[in-house]
């Protein structure tokens, strides 16, 4: 970002009341994770929610400890960034499950728990004899969630975040106007983090199942949760055989939509969205043009103040009667106007209140600091121990007034808490012993 841009600033804004402290709305709910990278997030979703999350590792740490950027560019198991960021509420316990006291021991764990959440390598545990038939032995009410690339009857190939999105669909609609350039891959891990919430929603709705017919398997394909989050394009492709074509900052369609990006005064990009179509966003639209003391500078003010007397502007009015046409496009060309009049931030908010869509393209630092997530208490401060100092986290993107999700702690040290899980499982193993 230039100096320019972060010279601007952004409006003050004021967190809410802190949420009441109580239990998550999936308190009382225990969860065995085993460690993996592609059910880490599905996992620190159930954990904020309030679940207990016993994320199990192996001797040496989860493969995602080593994993870059690190903490003050620091390389070490404690201080991952992608670690932290996807393992917060959770405990840890180390077990090596190619050992038969620590098989046990994860048997036991399993034993008395509502979830096993994992993202093996299809037929390792059923080589372990730890897959879900062996399990519901011991407990007929689990529910075993699996997250794998193609689903356990998919094959083991070789993936990343990227093959991901890239065979599922996704990128095909991402990108710019400009042809030339390739397909755009979203960052922030976005194949595995659609598969994460498919995960966590399956899960919920077999918990709610487990009353009727007790405990299941659930089966996760990364691609095909890719697959069925491309809004229309493989629908479009199936149903119409028609290809969407990549469009910049607007929604991937068959046929090249007018372009809605337009940047700001201060240098920021806005998306405008769909332009005014009812009286209403029209009267409001020349108001405040009038109000900015731009109508006579802006050419089209006469053609706008047209639009409040059509009822309501269709795409079909609009493609029968050119002076509709006319007065669609001067919407469309007022928003791009006063945009370029003012900060994206003024724009956004002057726009919002005026009933019609549009929204501010921030980097991820600006994120953090705007006043709306600021005021809803998304950004939240956690004491980090390894750097004796607090981090400002993304927190839970959803609100309960009841029962809150909150980050708890922050993610775990390595076996900070195996001591205290083999305790457990000690003793729950003398109970079923006496009782035998």
């Amino acid at each position: 970002m230039s100096p320019e841009l972060r010279a601007s600033e952004l409006p003050v804004s004021v967190p809410t009341a802190p949420a009441p402290d109580r239990p998550g709305p999936l308190a009382g709910l225990r969860v065995v994770e085993l460690a993996h990278e592609f059910c880490a997030f599905a996992g620190r979703l159930l954990a904020d929610a309030g679940a207990e999350v016993i994320l199990v590792e192996p001797p040496g740490g989860s493969a995602q400890r080593t994993h870059a950027p690190f903490a003050d560019d620091e390389p070490g198991l404690e201080r991952s960034l992608s670690f932290w960021a996807e393992n917060t509420s959770k405990a840890s316990v180390v077990a090596a499950l190619d050992e038969p006291e620590d098989v046990e021991f994860f048997r036991r764990l399993v034993a008395g728990a509502d979830v096993l959440l994992e993202a093996e390598t299809p037929g390792r545990l059923e080589a372990l004899g730890l897959d879900y038939d062996d399990l519901v032995l011991d407990n007929p009410d689990l529910v075993h969630v699996s997250i794998t690339p193609f689903g356990r009857d998919g094959g083991n190939h070789p993936v990343t975040d990227l093959t991901i999105l890239a065979r599922g669909g996704p990128m095909w609609s991402s990108g710019y106007d400009d042809h030339e350039l390739p397909p755009v891959r979203g960052r922030g891990n976005q194949g595995i983090r659609i598969a994460a919430h498919f995960a966590v929603m399956s899960t919920m709705t077999a918990l709610l199942g487990r009353r009727r017919h007790g405990g299941q398997f659930i089966d996760v394909s990364m691609v095909a949760a890719a697959n069925v989050t491309t809004e229309f394009a493989s629908y479009g492709w199936l149903a119409g055989q028609q290809t969407v074509q990549r469009q910049t900052g607007r929604h991937a369609t068959p046929n090249p939509t007018e372009a809605t990006q337009v940047q700001c005064a201060d240098g920021r990009f806005l998306n405008t969205g769909v332009p005014p179509r009812r009286p209403a966003e029209f009267e409001s639209l020349l108001k405040w043009i009038r109000e900015l003391g731009l109508e006579d500078e802006f050419e089209l003010s006469a053609i706008i103040e047209l639009g409040a007397g059509y009822e309501y502007l269709s795409l079909q009015l609009i493609a029968e009667d050119p002076l509709v046409g006319e007065i669609f496009q001067a919407g469309r060309e007022a928003m791009h106007y006063i945009a370029s009049k003012l900060s994206a931030h003024d724009t956004f908010v002057g726009f919002q209140q005026r009933g019609i869509a549009c929204g501010i393209v921030w980097s991820p630092d600006e994120v953090m600091s705007d006043p709306h997530f600021v005021e809803r208490g998304f950004p939240t401060e956690v004491h980090q121990p390894q750097l004796d100092r607090s981090v400002l986290y993304p927190g839970p993107a959803i609100r309960f007034t009841a029962s809150p999700m909150r980050i708890s702690h922050p993610a775990p040290a390595l076996g900070a808490d195996t001591d205290r899980y083999r305790a457990e499982s000690a003793r729950s193993a003398r109970r079923r012993d006496e009782e035998e």
